[in-house]
């Protein structure tokens, strides 16, 4: 009797370790780098998503890129005077990521409040792309200008602007924005 109850006590202690190693397996920890890589992927795959949603058009263009860096959530907050921030990823046009950076602006305006808005740059060719990958620290404006995409009421990609070395798009909960500036906008890599 004792033996059928030892027996039955080791089963079920085997059962319940066997159920609870295998959830623990298949996610980092939350503060890892993985964690944060993982959760950082699925944000820029979610933000492409909601992109090429909102304007079918944009899927093309992107498959055209050389690689398109997405910000899936810059916050910019402030009274008066303001600052943004967001973390993204450079992804290469077969769809692998290429480094992980961040994004810094400041302003000073008429400003109070809070947003977020998602920011994507389409770097259209490899010497535009070359000089991103180069830098330490690359500034909209300075290093490069981003031609704004322009979507009229039928969707459609304005074809002088998609012709530039990089493009980018801005997209906040009300839609597509347009005639938004970037200049002054500051990247940076950063370890992941």
């Amino acid at each position: 009797m004792k033996t059928k109850l030892i027996a039955l006590a080791a089963a079920a202690a085997l059962a319940t370790g066997s159920i609870t190693g295998c959830s623990t397996t298949s996610k980092p920890p939350p503060d890892t780098p993985a964690a944060k890589r993982q959760s950082l992927e699925a944000e820029v795959d979610a933000a492409l998503a909601q992109l090429y949603a909102q304007d079918p058009a944009a899927r093309d263009l992107v498959s055209k890129a050389r690689a398109t860096l997405v910000f899936p959530s810059v916050v910019t907050a402030g009274f008066i005077v303001g600052g943004s921030y967001g973390q993204g990823a450079l992804r290469s046009n077969l769809g692998s990521t290429d480094g992980y950076y961040k994004t810094v602006a400041g302003s000073v305006g008429l400003l109070a409040g809070a947003e977020s808005k998602a920011i994507y740059f389409l770097f259209m060719t490899q010497g535009a792309l070359d000089k991103f990958k180069a830098s330490k620290g690359w500034t909209v404006g300075a290093d490069a200008s981003v031609s704004m995409m322009k979507v009229g009421a039928n969707a459609q990609v304005d074809s002088a602007t998609s012709q530039q070395a990089v493009v980018g798009y801005v997209l906040t909960k009300g839609g597509l924005m347009a005639n938004l500036s970037l200049e002054g906008t500051k990247i940076s890599p950063i370890d992941l």
